[in-house]
């Protein structure tokens, strides 16, 4: 795609043409001042290998300019500020200055680590701009509520939950076989994750480290406990093992294995969720743990059981994959047959009762089920498949490139995000109530109305912690 600037009329055309035809509701485009080039400007906050690896060449593809960054490590910034795409951008240390300063910012895009999700989009939300943040989308159940209260607040600022697996063929296609009936009644769900070499089943160790130049190490614990800096322990990219900042492989992947059977079953939080495992009772991640979760029967179907497995050689039981798995899937059970969506829900593949083996989409049964879910024609963004030979593109842009232009095309007043805050926010709170029932290694009865687990109100500090300071949140 030209990098050459775009008219607005022509960013609208072009996205028009790719929306596929379907019907789209028009939103506003937030005012700002007069641009050269109506090209949406995009503020990035949390400038590390995920920002840089993949969500920067995904507005690259779509061509969106990047006029302002933000990071607490002045590494982080400068290895950013090197590269050709953001030379022009400013950049911030503090992510409250470059909302009250960059007036002509339209959107965000945050992808900090998890404790920071919620303040951070929050801010953005109430500063009247657009947001795309990361999964998993809170930090807790709480938070999980609080940022789809937010989103419901705000409905013409448009989100997206970064779990670009939806916007795919396969993901949408998934949904409509699930809800065409063809595997019959659903009963069980089974996603499963390998490890990470994130830190797991430890807890901190004595002493501290130097704190490296240019890192605010107070400003990136925000409001979680304090504690010593440790070289290597939490930053850069191993915060994800450790509960005050993350939540392991299930907070990381709840919001990719867990969405095509939250959407296509209408499910709501689960009654009940249990946890075993290896490892339990740190302040880091197990080593490897099953969790189920209990939905209740709702309309026309029966009560689901979900089951999340990870860690060494933890998959699903031969009964129900009948044959060899990958290291990573997700496998929706029904009565009549099993749909194979795979890690990021992106698959599509059907085994039928009767059938030895699964099939594509191009399956009898599957193929006449017609299509409901709406579509983005993704062709014009399609990569010249040379290059993506040659490595100049991450392996997984091909799943993700509807997704960032759908939501830059909701920013500019046409559709809607296929995965807004309304649904990611849902989605986590289910991933959060596992970490909730690791932590508490006890099974726990939900009582969702009331946000509580059931006789056990020693859980409470966990389904909704107190920061331990919000001196560097926004108030407003």
């Amino acid at each position: 795609m030209s990098r050459a600037a775009w008219s607005r009329r022509r960013f609208l055309h072009t996205a028009t043409v790719l929306g596929g035809g379907a019907a789209f509701s028009s939103r506003p485009l937030r005012a700002r001042a007069a641009s050269p080039n109506d090209r949406l400007s995009i503020a990035c906050i949390g400038m590390g290998g995920h920002m840089r690896g993949y969500l920067l060449p995904e507005l690259a593809k779509i061509d969106q300019q990047i006029v302002a960054i933000c990071d607490v490590d002045q590494r982080q910034l400068d290895t950013a500020l090197a590269t050709d795409q953001l030379r022009d951008a400013k950049p911030y240390r503090d992510y409250r200055d470059l909302l009250d300063k960059e007036k002509d910012v339209d959107a965000v895009v945050v992808a900090t680590p998890d404790h920071w999700h919620v303040p951070v989009s929050r801010a953005v939300l109430e500063s009247g701009r657009h947001v795309y943040c990361e999964k998993p989308l809170a930090h807790s159940v709480a938070e999980s509520r609080l940022i789809v209260d937010l989103a419901r607040r705000h409905p013409n600022l448009a989100t997206q939950t970064g779990n670009q697996g939806c916007s795919t063929e396969g993901f949408r296609r998934s949904v409509e076989v699930i809800r065409s009936g063809l595997l019959g009644p659903v009963s069980e769900v089974h996603v499963w994750h390998p490890p990470h070499g994130w830190p797991n089943a430890v807890d901190r160790p004595a002493g501290s480290d130097p704190v490296p130049e240019g890192f605010d190490w107070e400003f990136w614990l925000g409001g979680a406990p304090a504690r010593p800096f440790k070289e290597g322990l939490y930053h850069p990219g191993r915060w994800r093992g450790w509960y005050d900042f993350g939540g392991g492989s299930l907070a990381d992947f709840c919001c990719h294995g867990f969405q095509l059977a939250y959407r296509a079953l209408d499910l709501d939080a689960p009654t009940r969720i249990e946890a075993t495992g290896d490892g339990l009772g740190h302040e880091t991640f197990p080593k490897r743990c099953t969790i189920s979760f209990d939905f209740a029967a709702k309309g026309g179907r029966g009560p689901v059981r979900l089951f999340f497995y990870t860690g060494e050689k933890n998959l699903p039981p031969e009964s129900v994959t009948k044959g060899p798995v990958s290291g990573t899937g997700c496998l929706i059970v029904g009565s009549e047959g099993t749909l194979s969506a795979g890690l990021w829900n992106t698959d599509c593949n059907v085994r039928l009762a009767d059938a030895k083996g699964f099939q594509g989409a191009n399956q009898p049964d599957v193929a006449k089920i017609p299509k409901s879910e709406p579509r983005i024609d993704t062709a014009g963004l399609q990569w010249d498949p040379k290059k993506a030979a040659q490595g100049e593109r991450p392996r997984w842009s091909r799943v993700n490139n509807s997704h960032m232009f759908e939501w830059v095309r909701a920013c500019a007043g046409e559709g809607k995000t296929y995965s807004p805050f309304e649904i990611g926010g849902r989605i986590t709170e289910v991933g959060m109530l596992g970490i909730l029932a690791l932590r508490m290694q006890k099974p726990i009865t939900w009582d969702a109305a009331n946000r509580r687990a059931v006789g056990m109100p020693e859980a409470d500090a966990i389904i909704d912690p107190k920061p331990a300071t919000d001196k560097y949140f926004r108030h407003t």
